[in-house]
């Protein structure tokens, strides 16, 4: 795995040890950033089950202000650590946290943090993707800016709803057996 553009272009990242994570391909990460050059310079990025960091770090290399990254599983979460010391990645742009998406995303509305610009959600294709996309729905006006985006990748076989309360899809881009489901938020 590498970096495929920006301030750390090129650069390779370590890969997790077993196949029990599925990181996100280069080829696909190219396409979503390619998807995401217009709005990525200075947003609030949240990549959430994260594992290697790559869509995240990819992120910040390419101009995002901010980055977090939530994985349940510590080794990912130190595999990261490894992957920013390489890169010099100054701790004050990105946090990692262990922890369960289901579970940081409530401590998020709890505390009124910032709202994110772009939310990235790659959970292991047998997970139960419409519980947390329900309370991402539910909980848009929180945790987006009022223009944010939810991206969700997902086994391509796997066809997510079109609406998620207030998160609407409004692209599919399938690539392989991996797809990515685009939602903007509604007012309604």
């Amino acid at each position: 795995m590498r970096i495929i553009a920006g301030k750390y272009r090129g650069r390779k990242l370590k890969s997790p040890p077993s196949l029990q994570t599925r990181p996100t391909s280069d080829r696909l990460r190219e396409t979503l950033f390619n998807v995401l050059t217009p709005r990525i310079e200075g947003a609030r990025f949240l990549d959430l089950c994260g594992g290697t960091g790559a869509v995240g770090i990819e992120a910040l290399s390419r101009g995002a202000s901010y980055v977090t990254v939530v994985d349940q599983s510590p080794k990912m979460c130190a595999l990261i650590e490894v992957n920013l010391e390489a890169l010099k990645v100054d701790e004050g742009d990105i946090e990692i946290v262990t922890a369960e998406a289901a579970e940081f995303l409530p401590r998020c509305v709890t505390k009124a943090a910032e709202p994110f610009d772009i939310i990235f959600f790659d959970p292991p294709y047998a997970a139960d993707y419409e519980a947390l996309l329900d309370y991402l729905g539910k909980s848009a006006a929180s945790l987006l800016s009022k223009d944010g985006i939810v991206i969700v990748e997902h086994f391509s076989k796997n066809v997510l709803d079109e609406r998620f309360g207030n998160l609407k899809r409004y692209r599919i881009i399938k690539q392989g057996d991996s797809s990515l489901s685009f939602y903007e938020r509604t007012t309604a």
